[in-house]
């Protein structure tokens, strides 16, 4: 049965988490998610994550810690600091439906819009899901969209986790927040990127895989702490930092991005110097969003008889132990 780690004694780090131990702990953040599973070749979707206020801009970073991916309006995002819609994340080859679904969904809200910076990240599902198809439709998204709640983020095999693998086992969705003095990080992630896992510190070995091209990881980390677009770049850059923790070989076919945003409208900034709690939140709540991405996935055979393996939890628990 799929476990978040902390049912199985796996506590990263010593923040404490929010009441959900989600990214939607975050004052203003919803979730929703489309997920696509005929029990054969298709295993794909969309998750969206939709952040109060994001009409009048958010402040905004991203990060990249490898560049192979499609990352639908960064360059906007890197240039100008600003998030201007929710931010989706789906399979490779429908990143672009994707995007421009978000931007019907978009224009309908706003009859005077005439510019508009879709952000829809992705990584290839492609393993156990016939990409080629490209089966996600405008309702799709709508769905996901219309659906997105403050409620605890479904995990593991859903939305744009439903065809991923990541660590040598199957993976999916994964969160989790920590809570410092002024505020909530959370952290939401798409896994699909390669290496051992390892679960603080005790790398869990499988038996030889073949690994899935297209390996990567998406990270969205979301704050209420009051944080400009150039800090909100070093939170993300530590939260790509993170993926090590639980084993990434960041492997030269990987995209890894993060995209890191603030919802404070008010209050004073923090000074760089004050932010160590804030690189400690966003390290420790993506560690455990990539652990519970692959703990609470489930084993899955899909397209062309592919399939990848849920681990097995009773060795996360044992790991936990020696960790």
């Amino acid at each position: 049965m799929p476990s978040r780690v902390r049912e199985l004694g796996v506590v990263p780090g010593s923040l404490p988490t929010g009441p959900l131990n989600a990214i939607t702990d975050v004052p203003g953040i919803r979730v929703g998610q489309t997920t696509i599973d005929d029990g054969g070749d298709l295993h794909t979707g969309v998750t969206a994550i939709v952040p109060d206020g994001y009409a009048a801009g958010l402040p905004a970073a991203i990060a990249v810690g490898n560049g192979y991916g499609k990352l639908v309006g960064s360059t906007q995002v890197d240039e100008l600091g600003v998030l201007e819609t929710p931010v989706l994340l789906t399979g490779t080859l429908s990143v672009f439906r994707v995007a421009d679904a978000l931007l019907t969904w978009l224009l309908d809200r706003d009859p005077t819009a005439t510019s508009l910076n879709p952000v829809v990240g992705e990584t290839n599902d492609g393993f156990l899901s016939d990409i080629r198809r490209r089966p996600i439709t405008p309702q799709h998204v709508f769905d996901a969209l219309d659906s997105a709640s403050t409620d605890l983020p479904a995990e593991g095999c859903v939305g744009a986790g439903t065809g991923t693998g990541a660590l040598g086992f199957k993976a999916g969705i994964g969160t989790s927040s920590r809570q410092v003095s002024g505020g909530t990080v959370g952290a939401l992630v798409q896994s699909n990127f390669s290496g051992t896992l390892t679960v603080l510190g005790t790398p869990i070995h499988r038996d030889p895989v073949v690994e899935p091209e297209g390996n990567s990881c998406m990270i969205v980390v979301a704050t209420d702490l009051p944080l400009d677009a150039r800090q909100l770049g070093r939170l993300a850059r530590r939260a790509i930092f993170a993926m090590a923790r639980v084993g990434s070989d960041y492997s030269p076919g990987s995209g890894d991005y993060a995209i890191a945003f603030s919802t404070a409208r008010t209050g004073e900034g923090i000074q760089d110097r004050l932010l160590r709690n804030a690189f400690h939140a966003v390290t420790e709540s993506t560690e455990e969003a990539l652990l519970n991405s692959v703990t609470m996935a489930r084993t899955v055979t899909g397209f062309g008889g592919n399939t990848q393996y849920a681990v097995p939890l009773e060795r996360v628990s044992e790991a936990s132990r020696r960790g």
